[in-house]
């Protein structure tokens, strides 16, 4: 099982602990479903070269992502070679079919929980079909993840975990819609299968890597309440309506939460219908970070630029905004027309899309027209946006807006420890060693969460103050408490 390295894993600006933070999850998955008599090996490029040489499995599962296609193709063709058989599945596979087809031998569309093992019983007895499009969407009766395959002193961050699939909304710009095609977009697993992976995990950190962890209340107040007392620290992903919902929040907080990955995208209200980005429109951003900050709960923050109402201005007054506000850690992205989403059909029937080079739809390059920006007015303010919130001179300001000296030092610690320490990364990856940086990480995250006094933040859905702390269109944020935004995976966003 081999999942590819990324082009922009291989570039020269790699920070290689951006490639170090997580398992391959999905292929440790899939190992589940197989019987204890199959040998099975899982090979992660970011992290470990893969030997063709003298490699000649019975079968070959590769899961490429659009910027690791080539890669996949590359490898599909040696093992066809060899006679080995050669099955190829995830978000670009879905995506774009026909073309992996003519790469591999069996191919498999959306989800893998209902195809995966009725491919392995064709398999076994001679006869793999060349497609298995998957229909049935339940985590039920899933099978132990075999993290026995995972080495973990290679990650950061090897406690990830996947309890929910998909996400309730419906962006334009999110590949989920078409990898769900012909089923449940969005379903869970059972709370106390759930329970049972984290009670199997070692140590006190998780890291959740489902789309949006809050995406069912039901589920996932029981699944925090389950959580209560067992002493974890942990990170995730949400949204600002989940955020701003009263009590949910609270919930995950004394379960644990001390980070949260919060899709803010943009601060032009104009681009958010657009983008059918409905959970963000009307919504208080400086609330939301406001709210995660006095819960004791770290923001990451998620930022997408060239969106068809964005100016020349709006890469300064992002950072501005997230600076003054206080947000830890910043991710930023060019928009990025995948395959098989909604903005993509939109923009290829405008005619905007300028080319198909897979390499370089990566959030980092500019692959279709903007409507206001200019290409390279959009990548030199997508790097200066980088450089400009990651300063010593913008953490030290961001870290200064923060209520007291421990608040302070914890932001200047972990904001310049992610992105001031690459050497000290470099070295802990080279030398197999980056998991000693997790108790590290703990005890940071462990000293999040406890309450400031003062009154209880506002937790409604759809108020906004008066005057409106969220700036309009081409309002710079000032002194105004600002915006927080948190992909995932850098890979799936």
């Amino acid at each position: 099982m081999v999942l590819p390295a990324l082009t922009e894993a291989t570039s020269p600006r790699l920070r290689p602990i951006k490639y170090s933070l997580f398992p391959p999850l999905g292929l440790a998955t899939l190992a589940g479903y197989l019987s204890d008599s199959d040998e099975v090996r899982i090979v992660d490029e970011h992290v470990q070269p893969l030997r063709l040489d003298d490699d000649r499995p019975d079968l070959a599962v590769i899961q490429p992502y659009i910027t690791s296609a080539r890669r996949a193709y590359r490898l599909a063709a040696a093992y066809r070679a060899k006679g080995v058989h050669v099955a190829m599945g995830g978000l670009h596979v879905t995506s774009l079919p026909d073309e992996a087809a003519r790469y591999a031998d069996t191919i498999f569309l959306g989800p893998g929980e209902d195809t995966w093992p009725q491919f392995l019983a064709d398999f076994r007895a001679r006869r793999p079909k060349p497609r298995y499009v998957s229909r049935e969407r339940t985590l039920a009766r899933l099978p132990p993840v075999r993290r026995d395959l995972i080495d973990r002193h290679r990650y950061l961050v090897p406690n990830s975990l996947v309890v929910s699939r998909g996400c309730p909304h419906h962006c334009d710009f999110c590949y989920k819609d078409a990898f769900f095609t012909g089923g449940k977009s969005f379903y869970t697993q059972a709370v106390d299968d759930a329970l049972a992976e984290i009670e199997r995990l070692p140590g006190r950190h998780l890291y959740f890597l489902d789309d949006h962890l809050f995406g069912n209340r039901r589920f996932a107040e029981a699944l925090f309440d389950g959580m209560r007392g067992m002493g974890r620290v942990w990170q995730a992903a949400g949204t600002v309506d989940s955020v701003l919902a009263p009590g949910l929040l609270e919930r995950a907080v004394e379960a644990g939460l001390r980070s949260l990955f919060v899709g803010f995208e943009t601060v032009n209200d104009a681009n958010l219908p657009a983008q059918r980005k409905r959970q963000n429109i009307g919504r208080d951003y400086a609330a939301v970070a406001r709210r995660l900050h006095e819960a004791g709960v770290m923001v990451n923050a998620s930022f997408v630029f060239g969106m068809d109402d964005d100016g020349p201005d709006v890469f300064s007054r992002t950072v501005d905004w997230a600076v003054g506000q206080g947000i830890e850690t910043a991710t930023f992205h060019i928009m990025t027309p995948y395959p098989g989403t909604t903005l993509y059909q939109r923009m290829q029937a405008e005619g905007r899309i300028l080319h198909t080079d897979w390499d370089r739809y990566d959030t980092r390059h500019v692959v279709y027209r903007p409507a206001r920006l200019t290409a390279t007015e959009l990548t030199d303010g997508y790097w200066r946006a980088y450089r400009d919130f990651y300063r010593w001179s913008a953490i030290w300001r961001g870290a200064g807006s923060k209520p007291g000296g421990r608040d302070r030092l914890r932001h200047l610690a972990y904001a310049g420890g992610w992105k001031k320490l690459s050497p000290l990364w470099h070295t802990l990856i080279r030398a197999r060693q980056v998991s000693r940086a997790l108790p590290f990480l703990e005890s940071l995250l462990g000293s999040f969460g406890a309450r400031r006094p003062g009154p209880p933040a506002r937790a409604t859905r759809g108020a906004r103050p008066a005057p409106p702390v969220r700036p309009a269109r081409g309002v710079r944020p000032g002194s105004s408490p600002s915006v927080d935004s948190a992909r995932a995976p850098d890979t799936a966003r």
